[in-house]
């Protein structure tokens, strides 16, 4: 049996090498799964929405359609967004330190840029963070932000509040 393997696979692999080894084309319908992509799943651990600890194979075969349905839904908003839509991405960034630069920012002037030391130094507070929240509108670039100093969640709802006045004719939709 195993002598018979051996054979079955060292016959295509001596006139072609490891070319030989790879599977040939097969009839019906050709596989749709992107096996990059289920490595690149189960690495990480599942959205804490599923109460589990690991990866099952039906979990995960669920999690991929879904997961794929949802990024054609968002990539398609940032190219096609519905008319008059104003269509933001918003992210937050903890646990950022606080620095100062070692020299002040020197203004721009003819013919020269705004410049900035490269260096920088720690605040006071050796352990000194501060969170970021912001907006970005994809069609014209224009950036929302607030820093907070605390990461708690009545922070995003106070930087939620500043996106809606920003925006005050645009009724918002999730």
């Amino acid at each position: 049996m195993i002598r018979a393997k051996v054979i079955a696979w060292r016959n295509p692999y001596q006139p072609q090498g490891l070319a030989g080894l790879e599977d040939e084309p097969r009839s019906g319908r050709p596989w749709e799964i992107d096996g990059a992509r289920v490595i690149a799943t189960t690495l990480a651990p599942p959205p804490a929405e599923y109460a589990v600890t690991h990866w099952s194979s039906r979990l995960l075969a669920r999690h991929l359609p879904h997961l794929e349905a949802e990024v054609v839904d968002v990539v398609g908003l940032y190219l096609d967004p519905p008319e008059n839509a104003v269509v933001l991405c918003a992210d937050e960034k903890s646990q950022i330190r606080a620095l100062d630069r070692t020299a002040p920012v020197l203004p721009m002037q003819p013919h020269l840029i705004e410049r900035r030391s490269h260096d920088y130094i720690r605040q006071l507070d050796q352990h000194a963070t501060t969170t970021l929240f912001a907006a970005l509108e994809i069609a014209t670039g224009k950036m929302t932000s607030r820093c907070q100093g605390r990461h708690r969640h009545e922070g995003f709802l106070v930087f939620l509040c500043q996106i809606a006045r920003a925006y005050p004719a645009v009724e918002p939709q999730l």
